[in-house]
């Protein structure tokens, strides 16, 4: 017998669908959704339902922001001759808090993947290939993850820059093959931007 309530059910439904969440993390979670006070509780389902309404994608260089332009590409004192490419626009959040890089970005929105149907009309390459063709970038410095998918990414858009005359990088050793950027600790991942190399 079921002794769980069906809102209970629906919420552990929901919260097994996240990323790393399983069964046993999904069942800590909504006992603390359970006991916390009903006032925290209202200010966090909140904030849940104004994701949507108040998050965006910067119309430039597509991380989640506010405010279009973000508050990168608003900042006049960035290094605006260098762009550092993401997978994804949480991973530049990493990149910040290593305080290191001071030039701007852009997130693909993901990675080249053949097998699950990705193409490069499907990440916004199209769209860093216009920024790059402006005549400010001097340097793009390709941060995929070190993974197949990464690597493969990286590669396709290196060729694809090769003809504009910039310089294409990629972040140093450090960090571990498989892994993600955004994992990777704030003093690897800063030594890994200041020893870049050519691609």
């Amino acid at each position: 017998m079921d002794l769980r309530p069906p809102a209970v059910r629906g919420l552990l439904e929901h919260l097994e669908r996240l990323p790393g969440v399983g069964p046993r993390t999904a069942q800590r979670l909504a006992e603390h959704l359970l006991t916390i006070d009903p006032g925290e509780l209202e200010a966090f389902a909140a904030v849940l339902a104004g994701l949507h309404s108040t998050v965006d994608l910067c119309s430039t260089c597509c991380l989640l922001t506010t405010d279009d332009p973000c508050p990168v590409c608003a900042d006049p004192s960035r290094d605006q001759g260098i762009i550092l490419v993401v997978e994804e626009p949480t991973t530049a959040w990493a990149v910040e808090a290593t305080g290191e890089y001071h030039g701007l970005y852009h997130a693909l929105l993901g990675h080249l993947s053949p097998l699950h149907g990705v193409g490069p009309d499907d990440l916004t390459i199209d769209r860093l290939e216009t920024r790059c063709r402006s005549g400010e970038i001097q340097e793009v410095i390709l941060a995929t993850d070190p993974t197949v998918e990464g690597e493969t990414t990286a590669l396709y858009i290196a060729r694809r820059l090769q003809p504009l005359g910039i310089a294409v990088s990629r972040p140093a050793s450090g960090i571990p093959v498989g892994g993600e950027v955004a994992a990777v600790d704030r003093v690897t991942l800063a030594q890994a931007l200041q020893l870049r190399r050519l691609v």
